[in-house]
């Protein structure tokens, strides 16, 4: 391992203050495809698996709160504030508090482009922790750090003040200072029909200058928006706290 990778854990572990019986499982939580695909002849497994594994352990973890603690709430409406909260703009925002992005290895190209500030790739590092943390120590570790890290955006989201229209704020903002064309576009889509994972961009006049990802293509819609807000710094928003009021 090198000295670079080991320096990277030790910020990780006192970030989320974890540390990890394994520590090649930090490894590959923190390693984008990135910083894997430049160093492919050590055959370094990038965070993408890790990132199926914890998602699905987040949205557990979400539900069992949900069934437990609002049993009178009905499942459609269950699903929308699971949704809420395990959205992109929740993720990042978590992972911002933590500061996640300086553990982040990366390729030199997205280091370049920002990739520690990008809310998906944040995103993506927060589901590859947990996922990590539920391999290293098992679900009740998983759940400390879901429980320490994103309680509070649930708690905001049973009382409906953590969704925040994001696409209404860009428009709105965007129409401050002019007439400007606001598109958004499916970059991709992925998965079986039950579970597509689409990717959305968000373009002004043509410039491309936010992207998304969720279930749906409005929750993938909504992230671009987020990340557009987050890019212009608009209305005051700064890149670190802009997710939510």
């Amino acid at each position: 391992m090198k000295q670079e990778e080991k320096e990277a854990i030790n910020i990780l572990e006192k970030s989320i203050d974890y540390v990890f019986k394994d520590k090649k499982k930090a490894l590959e939580a923190i390693t984008h495809s990135s910083y894997a695909y430049e160093r492919r002849g050590r055959e370094l497994n990038s965070n993408e698996r890790l990132e199926f594994l914890g998602d699905s352990v987040l949205n557990f973890v979400i539900t069992k709160y949900l069934y437990k603690e609002v049993s009178d709430m009905p499942e459609g409406e269950m699903s929308k504030l699971r949704a809420s909260v395990v959205s992109e703009a929740s993720l990042s925002y978590c992972a911002r508090k933590l500061k996640i992005g300086d553990a982040l290895l990366l390729g030199k190209g997205e280091k370049t482009m920002g990739g520690r500030e990008r809310a998906s790739i944040l995103a993506d590092a927060v589901e590859a922790i947990i996922g990590s943390i539920f391999l290293d120590g098992g679900i009740g570790a998983a759940e400390v750090f879901i429980q320490k890290n994103l309680h509070e955006n649930y708690i905001k989201a049973v009382q409906g003040k953590l969704f925040c229209d994001y696409k209404t704020r860009l428009q709105e903002e965007i129409q401050k200072k002019g007439q400007y064309n606001i598109r958004y576009t499916v970059i991709s889509e992925k998965g079986p029909d039950h579970n597509k994972l689409f990717t959305t961009s968000v373009s002004i006049n043509g410039e491309v200058m936010g992207t998304g990802k969720g279930k749906t293509k409005k929750e993938a819609e909504q992230n671009a928006a987020s990340n557009a807000l987050n890019k212009l710094e608009l209305n005051g928003i700064s890149k670190k706290t802009g997710e939510f009021k």
